[in-house]
């Protein structure tokens, strides 16, 4: 399986070097109603998923489903805008399989972004909150099966899987242009349905201040592969058991709409500064 896989990177990294001139050195993933940041990129270049050889296809919506290329701060930047969830049935290798090629590419920082339940009380709709640490509360691995040393180690450490650093700058750039940012631990869970009360009650016991359906995934295997990651996410809706609501995606998409200046503003004056 492993030899395939490295196959397969390979074969997908030489079909967008043919594209891709200057190999990039940051990596960003935009979750649901995110894609802003892409559309500030200088020189960019779009390729849709559909047309990059061994890519899902983002069927989730308010993902739209391309890898865009360009420059930022001086540093070429390859945005995913649109990632792939264990709900619309890929298997966990599917869903890091970007990650894989951008590192492959060059990229040695990975910069996240979602959309996500606040279950803190002190969060409130469009709320950015700077994760960091995790749960997988997702009952998989994307590491599970044979390991391959060239990608990275049999059992990698997770005492840090959000870098310090860039945890710092971040806060850094929060505090020089005024963005308000919480900071909290993020639980994945597969979905598609949301939770019960009882479930966010749960979550909330064992530590946890927002909820969603990825990242995870994603960091495990960035964290695999050697990438310094960074990830924020927007708080979409108030997972408060005891005033549940109920809640729908076109709802979650309009709050991560009206968010994604700020979360880009952000994300755009960290990468400066890297």
């Amino acid at each position: 399986m492993m030899p395939d896989l490295k196959a397969q990177i390979q074969t997908t990294v030489t079909a967008l070097q043919r594209r891709i001139k200057t190999p990039p050195s940051v990596a960003l993933v935009l979750g649901t109603g995110l894609g802003d940041v892409a559309h500030h990129l200088t020189s960019r270049i779009e390729i849709p998923y559909r047309d990059i050889p061994h890519f899902p296809v983002s069927t989730a919506p308010g993902h739209h489903g391309q890898l865009v290329v360009g420059q930022c701060g001086g540093k070429t930047v390859a945005v995913m805008e649109g990632r792939f969830h264990a709900y619309e049935g890929w298997s966990l290798h599917d869903v890091t399989y970007p990650i894989r090629v951008l590192r492959a590419l060059g990229a040695t920082t990975l910069i996240l972004s979602n959309a996500s339940g606040g279950m803190n009380p002190l969060f409130d709709k469009g709320d950015l909150m700077l994760i960091t640490d995790h749960i997988n509360f997702m009952g998989i691995n994307p590491l599970i099966g044979p390991n391959d040393e060239s990608l990275g180690p049999r059992f990698p450490d997770m005492s840090e899987p959000y870098d310090q650093k860039l945890l710092a700058l971040a806060r850094t750039v929060a505090r020089e242009e005024k963005i308000p940012l919480k900071e909290g631990v993020y639980i994945g869970v597969t979905g598609p349905n949301l939770e019960t009360r009882a479930e966010y009650r749960f979550m909330r016991m064992i530590g946890a201040d927002a909820v969603g359906m990825s990242t995870v995934p994603e960091v495990i295997v960035g964290v695999h592969a050697g990438v310094k990651i960074l990830a924020v996410s927007v708080i979409t809706d108030r997972c408060l058991p005891d005033t549940l609501v109920p809640l729908t995606v076109e709802e979650v998409i309009a709050i991560a709409q009206k968010a994604a200046p700020i979360l880009t503003k952000l994300i755009l004056k960290t990468i400066e500064r890297l």
